[in-house]
């Protein structure tokens, strides 16, 4: 896997990123198999446990996503802690956990997780809630990436990177259609990967690719290891 700081004067392998395939046991283990570098879980926090799931709480029996809405008996809502166990000590470092949600508490016990189930596991650890980014300060295996899905976002995250300390960031997680080949450039000055979603197509990997990334996220395993 390339996951260290690269050098940008020369051709790289693009990180591959399985987009929500940790967000159930099956699709983590489907995902493990393949050679794809992270595989991505959305982590909330509902009533002190830490679930993993993309949908949204909606009162304690029903979750919601666009277009979408069920009740919680009738999908796989794993915690976090069976996620770790089924990737194991061997394949933790590939997992990137996306903290959702504005629980306090949330990064706070991601972290206590780690350090009891995967301690020193390379984790990588993505949120547009960049404060929450601060529980994972006083681990030096944790790989925090800044992400950023909206223009006013992208704008606050080029001048939070303009202000220094930048090295301790792993990358930062900027949605595809608000980047450009100067943008890019611009934070690879500041980090040592920029990753980009979603690129779920050929023509997304090709816009990818022209832009200079160096990270991509998508949901087509075939595509991400073709």
């Amino acid at each position: 896997m390339v996951l260290s700081p690269i050098c940008h004067d020369s051709p790289v392998e693009l990180l591959r990123i399985a987009h929500r395939a940790g967000n159930s046991l099956a699709t983590l283990r489907a995902a493990l198999a393949t050679d794809v570098d992270l595989v991505e879980a959305d982590v909330h926090e509902y009533r002190r446990r830490l679930e993993i799931r993309h949908r949204k709480w909606l009162g304690p029996t029903m979750l919601w996503d666009r277009g979408e809405l069920v009740r919680r008996r009738t999908v796989e809502v794993p915690r976090l802690a069976a996620l770790l166990e089924a990737a194991g000590p061997a394949h933790a470092g590939r997992l990137m956990l996306d903290l959702k949600g504005l629980h306090p508490t949330l990064a706070p016990a991601v972290a206590t997780g780690l350090r009891a189930a995967v301690p020193g596991a390379p984790v990588v650890i993505c949120t547009r809630h960049w404060w929450m980014l601060r529980a994972f300060q006083r681990d030096p295996h944790v790989r925090p990436v800044l992400s950023a899905g909206s223009p006013r976002q992208l704008a606050r995250l080029r001048k939070r990177l303009a202000r220094g300390g930048a090295a301790r960031w792993f990358g930062v997680s900027v949605r595809r259609d608000l980047l450009t080949p100067e943008a890019v450039d611009a934070l690879h000055r500041s980090v040592p990967h920029v990753m980009t979603w979603p690129v779920d197509t050929a023509a997304e990997l090709a816009d990818a690719k022209r832009l200079g990334v160096t990270g991509i996220i998508g949901k087509d395993l075939g595509l991400l290891t073709s």
